[in-house]
């Protein structure tokens, strides 16, 4: 017998955390509000991308380089958090997170200028940059293994939903009384936030790393370098960079892209982008049952949720590659709905990947180093995208030259992702428990 079975058997007989359901989704519904208000933030300055470049004057590469600069520390404050979560509650987290949200919105009520923009998204970005991977790290010490497809889902439908509830209420806010407006209503709501979760959070008792600290069984450890050499690791990563690329152009450009090039009306343009949410949202809670029901029916990860997010990218860099090129109205509409909705179910499925190669006492590190490679584009895609428009013909050229490069990057991304990922596999190579399954190499 291996000298790591021991260990293991060790740490598996000790006794099954105890369920506690109310609580359990009571925390979820928390964090499924908790990730509503972070894409309402983070989708304010798109929202108001006209009215703000109309009354600062801006070019769209300048637009392009605020809407970049949310991401300057998004990443690294994803990896720097990601490694604290084993010494700090997801209380506490989550709580400073919000808390640094609220004081982010405030900076361009007090003077409206390029370096408050830009100060408010650097030091809002940098409280966000952890924010998905760290309230799907607080979740999963609510739910078991078998059972995390749904929560997990609905987490990230707090996404989708907090787009298709911003669009429209921040729209009207900016329409009837100003983008300021917009701002003082997200930094309130978020401190709100925080202050109820400071009552109600706590961690959940399948929160192994906790134990650990209070002197029970961590599980196994093993070398950062060995988990993220992984095949699965390394799919996850590309399929939320690919991922990532679409959704930055939509929480940056999409909005602008629709009133400026598609002639839409402030109003028709976010009812255009709460139509492309609830369609996100309807396929995360149509596919994530789903993949439950082929794992239970012995499918393997390999295909139940690695093939799912990998095929889910590249339908979405298919959408994207065709709508610029489309002329007719509502098939353009369409693909675009296809290219920005699609990307939602890529999103939980490559925490749920990368979960099953990872020991709990890792995880939330893990989950920060996928999120903050993951997520890099943010960096890239927004900025670039300014420049393509400033630098081509026509905006429309430089619109459709931006889309192109995001289908190229998320087609081989979702290539990549399909060919790497395989938990069952790398499970085993690293020596961890595993049901088997009908893994096809």
């Amino acid at each position: 017998m291996a000298p790591h079975t021991t260990a293991q058997s060790r740490h598996t007989a000790a006794p099954a955390p105890t369920p506690d359901r109310r609580r359990a989704w009571l925390i979820t519904a928390l964090i499924v509000t908790f990730m509503v208000i972070n894409f309402a933030d983070k989708s304010v300055l798109g929202l108001a991308a006209v009215p703000i470049m109309d009354e600062l004057n801006l070019t769209n590469s300048t637009y392009g380089l605020i809407s970049s600069s949310f991401y300057f520390l998004f990443s690294l404050s994803g990896l720097l958090v990601g490694f604290l979560s084993a010494r700090l509650s997801s209380r506490v987290l989550l709580f400073g997170m919000t808390l640094l949200w609220a004081v982010a919105q405030l900076p361009v009520l007090a003077v409206a200028s390029v370096p408050t923009l830009l100060a408010g998204r650097i030091l809002l970005g940098a409280a966000e940059g952890p924010a998905a991977s760290m309230s799907m790290h607080a979740l999963y010490k609510w739910f078991p293994p078998e059972r995390r497809a749904l929560p997990s889902a609905l987490q990230i439908g707090g996404a989708a939903l907090g787009t298709l509830i911003a669009a429209p209420l921040v729209t009207w806010l900016i329409e009837a009384y100003g983008w300021r407006s917009a701002y003082a209503v997200l930094a309130a709501v978020s401190a709100i936030w925080a202050l109820v979760w400071w009552r109600l959070g706590h961690d959940g008792p399948h929160d192994h790393t906790r134990a650990g600290a209070m002197g029970g069984g961590t599980g196994p450890r093993l070398p950062y370098r060995k988990l993220l050499s992984t095949g699965t690791i390394l799919g996850s990563i590309a399929s939320a960079f690919g991922a990532a690329w679409a959704l930055s152009l939509s929480h940056a450009w999409l909005p602008a892209y629709l009133r400026t090039e598609l002639d839409m009306s402030a109003g028709s343009a976010a009812t255009t982008i709460s139509l492309i949410s609830g369609y996100g949202l309807v396929l995360l809670l149509t596919v994530s049952p789903v993949v439950d029901a082929l794992k239970a029916r012995g499918v393997s990860s390999r295909w139940s949720s690695g093939a799912a997010q990998s095929i889910a990218v590249s339908i979405a860099g298919c959408a994207m590659a065709a709508f610029p090129l489309v002329e007719s109205t509502a098939p353009r509409l369409v693909l675009i709905g296809l290219a920005f909705g699609t990307i939602a179910i890529a999103i939980p499925l490559h925490y749920m990947t990368a979960a099953e190669v990872v020991p709990t006492s890792q995880r939330g590190a893990v989950f920060g180093i996928v999120a903050g490679l993951g997520t890099l584009p943010g960096l890239v895609a927004p900025s670039l995208t300014g420049h393509l428009i400033d630098a081509a013909e026509s905006p429309a050229a430089g619109y459709t030259a931006a889309f192109l490069t995001a289908a190229a990057v998320m087609l081989t991304a979702g290539a990549l992702a399909l060919t790497a990922i395989r938990p069952e596999r790398d499970a085993r190579r690293l020596g961890l428990d595993h049901k088997p399954v009908n893994d096809a190499h």
